[in-house]
């Protein structure tokens, strides 16, 4: 049984930052390339990083590099992705989501995912 546990959303300002956490288990980690991903109101759910299982490698869509940046805690079984100088535009559920195959930001190719964490950007 694959669990992912997404945390650490909430209202932040525009030009914030917040740091999101994806708990599992160790066993998912050496299985599974853990992406991230978010869907806003009224559009599909879009790639936004992903870390390889095998050698830690990170890839990002071509439009989150920069202000966005993925992470690996092995010994508390946790992906982050830290998020700086934020947008309304940002403004989405987060998932994070288990790939067996490749590390990829396609959301049709994740396996697993996480019930998301709400992120709000406003002033």
């Amino acid at each position: 049984q694959v669990q992912l546990v997404e945390s650490g959303g909430g209202l932040v300002q525009p030009g914030g930052s917040l740091r999101l956490s994806c708990v599992t288990s160790r066993t998912t980690l050496d299985r599974y390339s853990i992406g991230w991903f978010r869907q806003a109101p009224g559009k599909e759910r879009e790639g936004i990083s992903c870390i390889s299982r095998t050698d830690g490698r990170t890839y990002y869509a071509d439009s989150m590099e920069g202000r966005f940046t993925i992470s690996r805690d092995n010994a508390k079984n946790t992906v982050h992705l830290q998020m700086n100088s934020l947008t309304p535009e940002d403004t989405a559920v987060y998932y994070c989501a288990a790939t067996s195959v490749i590390c990829t930001v396609v959301p049709g190719a994740a396996d697993y995912w996480g019930q998301g964490t709400q992120v709000t950007v406003s002033s």
